[in-house]
């Protein structure tokens, strides 16, 4: 998978869920459906500018400790 398709993967996945989906408080209306880049960072525990270069495929997701 490349980077432009791992980012794709993950805006895809990001607008099909509502903060409702994964127990966060919906304040008003969005410009955009879907979760906030900050939001999905959070809980996924890493930096929020790190997963924006994740999307923006500046940056190659880290593989997990064995």
């Amino acid at each position: 998978m490349t980077s432009n398709e791992f980012g794709d993967f993950l805006r895809a996945h990001r607008a099909r869920l509502r903060p409702d989906d994964v127990g966060l408080p919906s304040y008003g209306a969005r410009r955009v459906p879907g979760l906030r880049r900050e939001e999905v960072a959070v809980l996924a525990g890493m930096n929020s500018d790190y997963y924006a270069r994740l999307e923006q495929g500046r940056e190659r997701p880290l593989a997990a400790d064995p």
